[in-house]
C-alpha cells in the first residue's frame, strides 16, 4: 500500500517537474523570439514580480540592467514617475504594470516616464498589454509591449507650440466626428471666444463656411479630407454679431487621427478701409460737383480726360460730351501749348499752386487763370485734378484803374514817389510781355536760374556750382525779386514762355 502511494506521489512530481520545464523551456524560447524586437518588451508574473525585459525596454527607461526596473511592480512605481499627456500624474493601481496584472488588456495608452532621480530624462511611451494564458486559460504570463514615441511627442509638440504662436487664427477640426480638437489665441482674440467655447463642438455648431458662395462644395471637402479652397463666409460671434473672413482648410493628422485644419484672414479691416475709400470717394464727387471753381480731371496714363463740373462748363462753354473722353492736351482749351508745360511742372515740382496761363474758350474768347493741379487716386486710379480761376476781369479792371487814374491826374507832381511807383508796378504786373529781361540778371544769377528751370533743387544747384546752399537762397531771392515771380513753378513759366534755356533741357 505505502508502494503504491509513494508511486503516485513520484509521479506527481514527475508530472510537476515536467511541467516547470516546459514551462522555462517556452519561457527561453519566447525571450529569444522577443529579445531583438524595436519595441520594448517588458514579462511580469501574476504576482507582480518583473522576470524579463529585453533591450529596447531598458533603453526606454535608461537603464541596463533588469533589477534597475525593479524587482516588482512596487519598486518600478518607486523608480519611475508617469504623466499622461494632459499633465495629471499616473496615480499607485493605474500604472499599466498594474493594470496588467488584474488582467486588464488594453493598447495606445500614452504616457510620459521619467526616472525619480533624474528629472531630465524623460521619454514618451505608448503602451499595450499581452496577457498570455496557460493551458487552463489561466494567466500564465503578462506582457507590456511598449512603443517609444518621443520623437513623435517631441513634433507634436512643436506643432502645438507653433499653432499656438501662430498670428493667423487657425482651428482643428478631427474628421471622424467633425468636432474641434483644437483652436488658436488668434481665433479668440478675432472672435471674442473662449476656449471651451470652441473645443469640442461640431462644424454644424460652429459653421465656418456660413454664407460661402461655394459652401456646398467646402461641405464636400471636408468629407473627403480633402484641402478647401478659400472662400468668404459669416463667422457668428459670441454676442450674436458676425464676421466677415476668407476661410480655407488643410487636411493634416494629428496623433494618427485625420483632422481639418482651417485658416481664417479678417476681412473686417479690409471692409471697413473699402467703405472708408467709398466713402471719401462719395465726397470727393459731391465736392467736385458742387465746386463752384471750374475743374477738369483726367488720367495721369493717357491724360484722358475723365469729368468737368458745372462750373468749368459755365466758365470756358465747353460740355461733357466735347471733352470727356477726349486726350486733355488734345482740346481745343490750351494756349500756348500750356497743357505741356503745366505737364512738365507736375514733373518737376509734384503739384502746382496759382500759376498764370492763358485758356481759349468755346466762343473763342481769351481767359488769363491762375491753374493748380494736384495728382489724385480715384477709384485705384492715378488721376490729375486741375482747377482754373479766372482773373481776366480782375486784370483788366486793375488795368482800366490805373489808365483812370492816369488820365485823371495829368500832373502827377503832387503824388508821392511810392504812390507813383505802385501805379507802374501794377501797370508792369499786367502787361503781356512787358518788364523784367534775362539781360537784368547777373552772369552767376542766370547760372542758377539755369539750373533752377532743369529742376534741381537749391542743394543741387550749390553742389552743381561749388557753392554755399546760403549763397544760392540769395541768388534765387533776387532773381525771383527781378523778374517779379514768386514760386519755382512761376520762375519756370517765366522762362519757358519766352524761350529761354529750352534747347539745354
Amino acid at each position: 500500500m505505502n508502494q503504491r502511494k509513494d508511486g503516485a506521489d513520484q509521479d506527481a512530481q514527475t508530472a510537476a517537474d515536467d511541467k516547470v520545464l516546459r514551462k522555462q523551456t517556452d519561457r527561453r524560447q519566447l525571450h529569444q523570439i522577443i529579445s531583438g524586437l524595436t519595441e520594448g518588451v517588458i514579462l511580469v508574473e501574476p504576482d507582480q514580480t518583473i522576470v524579463w525585459a529585453n533591450q529596447a525596454a531598458l533603453e526606454m527607461h535608461g537603464v541596463t540592467e533588469l533589477t534597475e526596473l525593479g524587482t516588482d511592480v512596487t519598486e518600478y512605481r518607486e523608480r519611475f514617475r508617469l504623466r499622461y499627456r494632459n499633465n495629471h500624474p499616473v496615480l499607485p493601481g493605474s500604472y499599466p504594470l498594474d493594470r496588467v496584472i488584474a488582467g486588464e488588456e488594453f493598447s495606445d495608452v500614452v504616457v510620459e516616464v521619467e526616472r525619480t532621480n533624474a528629472s531630465d530624462s524623460q521619454w514618451v511611451h505608448r503602451i499595450r498589454s499581452l496577457v498570455l494564458t496557460n493551458s487552463d486559460e489561466e494567466p500564465d504570463c503578462l506582457a507590456l509591449i511598449l512603443h517609444d514615441a518621443s520623437d513623435w511627442a517631441s513634433a507634436e509638440q512643436r506643432f502645438e507650440r507653433t499653432f499656438n504662436a501662430n498670428p493667423a487664427p487657425a482651428l482643428i477640426c478631427r474628421l471622424q466626428d467633425q468636432r474641434y480638437i483644437k483652436v488658436n489665441q488668434g481665433f479668440l482674440e478675432m472672435t471674442g471666444y473662449v476656449r471651451e467655447q470652441v473645443v469640442g463642438r461640431s462644424v454644424l455648431e460652429l459653421d465656418v463656411l456660413e454664407g460661402a458662395e461655394r459652401r456646398d462644395l467646402g461641405i464636400e471637402r471636408i468629407r473627403q479630407g480633402a484641402t478647401v479652397p478659400q472662400m468668404e463666409a459669416v463667422l457668428r460671434l459670441p454676442e450674436g454679431a458676425t464676421k466677415f473672413v476668407v476661410v480655407a482648410g488643410q487636411p493634416i493628422e494629428i496623433g494618427d487621427e485625420a483632422c481639418m485644419l482651417f485658416t481664417f484672414m479678417d476681412l473686417e479691416p479690409r471692409r471697413r478701409a473699402e467703405t472708408a475709400l467709398k466713402q471719401s470717394e462719395e465726397r470727393f464727387e459731391r465736392s467736385f460737383r458742387m465746386n463752384p471753381v471750374p475743374t477738369v480731371l483726367y488720367s495721369s496714363e493717357g491724360r484722358m480726360t475723365l469729368d468737368i463740373n458745372e462750373a468749368f462748363t459755365t466758365t470756358t462753354g465747353f460740355t461733357a460730351e466735347q471733352i470727356v473722353g477726349r486726350p486733355i492736351d488734345e482740346t481745343a482749351l490750351w494756349k500756348n501749348d500750356a497743357h505741356s508745360k503745366i505737364t512738365e511742372l507736375l514733373a518737376q515740382t509734384g503739384s502746382i499752386r496759382n500759376v498764370e496761363f492763358q485758356i481759349e474758350t468755346a466762343s473763342g474768347d481769351i481767359l488769363n487763370c491762375l491753374v493748380s493741379a494736384e495728382p489724385v487716386t480715384i477709384h485705384g486710379t492715378d488721376c490729375v485734378l486741375i482747377a482754373l480761376l479766372d482773373i481776366t476781369d480782375r486784370k483788366r479792371s486793375e488795368m482800366e484803374l490805373v489808365s483812370a487814374i492816369e488820365t485823371v491826374m495829368q500832373d502827377a507832381s503832387w503824388f508821392s514817389r511810392t504812390l507813383i511807383e505802385k501805379l507802374a508796378n501794377v501797370r508792369k504786373a499786367n502787361a503781356p510781355d512787358a518788364g523784367a529781361h534775362l539781360s537784368d540778371l547777373t552772369a552767376r544769377e542766370c547760372e542758377v536760374f539755369k539750373h533752377l528751370c532743369r529742376g534741381l533743387s537749391d542743394k543741387e544747384i550749390a553742389k552743381a556750382l561749388e557753392l554755399s546752399h546760403a549763397t544760392v537762397r540769395n541768388h534765387v531771392s533776387t532773381i525771383y525779386a527781378k523778374l517779379d515771380v514768386h514760386s519755382r513753378a512761376e520762375a519756370i513759366v517765366w522762362a519757358q514762355s519766352r524761350g529761354h534755356f529750352a534747347s539745354e533741357r
